[in-house]
């Protein structure tokens, strides 16, 4: 028997219980439609991690201003206002690791560009912030020196804050309005997209730091003392974060003469770590989130084999006579095993689209980012072919064994 004569038979003994055909594949569409899914899911998650790796710039920490406690009651970072311009011109100079320092401030507020007004971030940086972030501009220039030490009234805007306040309109040279302040747009920002907490990175507008101690804040004692919100630091390719890190640490405890055993009045992340291990862990539920959806096809597989033991008792006398006129019993063992990779198959192309259609739903209706590859619908399908052949062998090789009279006598 060819293979082409082994496929018409196994499909019109598979056609002649169409019911019970179509629920044996129920397994195997379920568990291909799952695991294509899953693994989208997975993928999306791991891919927007990746995004947001790209998007905040590599080899990066950033320093922030530690905690204080008030009546035993811990408030968190940031509440001790103790970093200044001067440590992260030390942290540059002084650790041989750091490739930048970049001090930024922050605040918001309304920006106003004729008629039309913005709530928006604004950020008080240094032409190194751009650096650290691996950050460009789309159009327009860089802060000269004077600009930066003179507190000019000069900024860069974000494409979004950009299309809310201008339109279509080139927001170069526009003058924008900060707390009545007018500040000329010298620089367009290259998008940035989303952070890891999901704000937009775009909606911002970026001034001298100077400008925003002197003009903007109006010479109040944080100016005064030129208190920063944070430090970003971008370690030299090649180094060590750990060692960066270490030096960042060791300087400023001498910096802020810190005793021996004493808590550090400071935090140092290293961002770049945290999204790695976000990005592990996305791996990893991925992974797990396959085998999850895995074990139903296995499922589907062992309700194969069970239709296909009973389809060899049914078809006993069948088997008997086929061998009778001169079939081998490698001919038997492949009519059967045909039908079963055939049961798989045609699930596994069911199950192809439904987990199509799912993923589309997940990615529309639950608003999550998805990603389904040609390898993942591969693996899936691959996946059940080989259940097919797996559990589809012992019932084959079972009826491939009858005796021919014994098998013409089976009533």
């Amino acid at each position: 028997m060819n293979l082409l004569t082994a496929l018409r038979s196994a499909w019109r003994a598979l056609a002649a219980n169409t019911l019970r055909s179509i629920l044996t594949m129920l397994g195997i569409i379920i568990g291909v439609a799952a695991v294509i899914t899953m693994i989208a899911v997975g993928r999306g998650a791991t891919e927007r991690v990746q995004a947001q790796m790209k998007g905040l710039g590599s080899n990066i920490m950033l320093v922030l201003p530690g905690g204080v406690s008030q009546a035993g009651v811990r408030l968190g970072a940031q509440t001790r206002q103790r970093l200044t311009e001067e440590d992260a011109l030390a942290i540059a100079l002084e650790v041989p690791e750091v490739q930048v320092a970049a001090p930024t401030s922050r605040t918001t507020g309304q920006l106003v560009a004729g008629n039309i007004n913005w709530g928006t971030s604004i950020f008080g940086v240094t032409n190194e912030y751009l650096e650290a972030r691996d950050w460009g501009l789309a159009s327009g220039r860089m802060f000269d020196a004077a600009e930066l030490s003179g507190s000019a009234k000069v900024a860069w805007i974000g494409v979004t804050a950009a299309r809310e306040l201008f339109g279509d309109e080139d927001p170069l040279e526009q003058v924008v309005r900060v707390r009545g302040v007018p500040m000329k747009v010298v620089g367009v920002l290259l998008p940035k997209g989303q952070n890891s907490n999901g704000q937009d990175q775009d909606d911002v507008l970026m001034i001298p730091i100077s400008t925003l101690r002197n003009r903007i804040w109006g010479g109040d004692t944080t100016s005064r003392l030129k208190r920063v919100w944070s430090i970003s630091v971008k370690v030299r390719e090649g180094q060590d974060m750990k060692v960066a890190e270490a030096g960042i640490k060791d300087l400023l405890r001498q910096r802020f003469k810190v005793q021996p055993g004493a808590e550090d009045p400071f935090t140092v992340r290293n961002l770049t770590e945290i999204l790695q291990a976000q990005e592990e862990a996305s791996r990893v539920m991925t992974l797990l989130l396959a085998a999850v959806a895995g074990i139903s096809l296995v499922i589907g597989g062992i309700g194969i084999m069970n239709i296909m033991l009973v389809s060899v008792t049914e078809r006993t006398r069948e088997i008997g006579l086929r061998m009778a006129v001169g079939a081998r019993p490698r001919d038997i063992l492949n009519q059967f095993l045909i039908e079963a990779v055939t049961l798989s198959l045609v699930g596994g192309a069911i199950g192809v689209l439904l987990g199509a259609v799912a993923t589309w739903a997940v990615g529309n209706f639950a608003g999550w980012q998805v990603s389904m590859t040609l390898g993942s619908i591969a693996l899936a399908v691959g996946f059940s072919a080989v259940v097919g052949v797996f559990f589809g062998f012992y019932p084959a090789r079972r009826a491939s064994r009858l005796l021919p009279i014994q098998a013409l006598r089976y009533e």
